[in-house]
């Protein structure tokens, strides 16, 4: 028995849902083929692809999705299967019969439609991804470095602070004990009673 994974996504996992989902657009392909094919790889369920791609994946791709729709729709022109058709038998090709269209002809067309500049632009754009990701990832790195440093000179200002206020409340100590002595070594002189006046009766 397989375990459903419920943990966060990765980014990686985001960009392989992708793929998988445009590919299935592109070949003609169901959207709900397209999670299953990515839930076995990924150990998720269906159910839990389909809801990150509409929620999340989705709105990121919308380019990709038009492009990926536009491919069917040339590919479907291009050998004359009309949607009506699938997944039934060809009827027409491109204004010629049906018996003249050979499996080597579709193979063909795929493989041109494979190293189209479309699909470059994909790849193009993956790898554009890619370097930002690495970019990213090496800014996040430095950020957290940054942190890092900023917390230990932080503590060290604090162990400062604490260490100044103690040798300030040492030093009042001090100060208040030196004028106690000073006060108990002056000790008041009675004053002489020269000048005082007898009092009369």
């Amino acid at each position: 028995m397989t375990i459903t994974r419920q943990d966060a996504w990765t980014q990686d996992e985001d960009i392989l849902l992708a793929e998988v989902v445009l590919r299935h657009i592109r070949e003609g392909g169901t959207q709900l083929s397209a999670f299953e094919e990515v839930g076995k790889a990924l150990s998720r369920t269906a159910a839990a692809c389909g809801f990150r791609w509409n929620s999340f994946v989705r709105k990121q791709y919308q380019s990709g999705i038009e492009l990926a729709k536009k491919q069917r729709k040339e590919l479907r022109k291009k050998i004359g299967v009309h949607s009506a058709n699938l997944p039934g038998s060809v009827k027409t090709v491109s204004g010629s019969n049906a018996e003249n269209l050979t499996l080597d002809d579709v193979i063909q067309y795929l493989e041109k439609l494979k190293e189209a500049p479309v699909q470059k632009d994909f790849i193009d754009e993956k790898k554009k991804l890619a370097e930002e990701i690495n970019e990213l990832k090496q800014e996040v790195e430095k950020l957290r470095s940054e942190n890092q440093s900023l917390k230990k000179r932080l503590e060290l200002t604090e162990e400062d602070y604490k260490a100044l206020i103690e040798i300030m409340e040492r030093a009042r100590k001090m100060v208040v004990l030196q004028e106690g002595e000073r006060n108990k070594k002056v000790k008041p002189q009675p004053e002489s009673n020269e000048n005082l006046e007898p009092l009369e009766k």
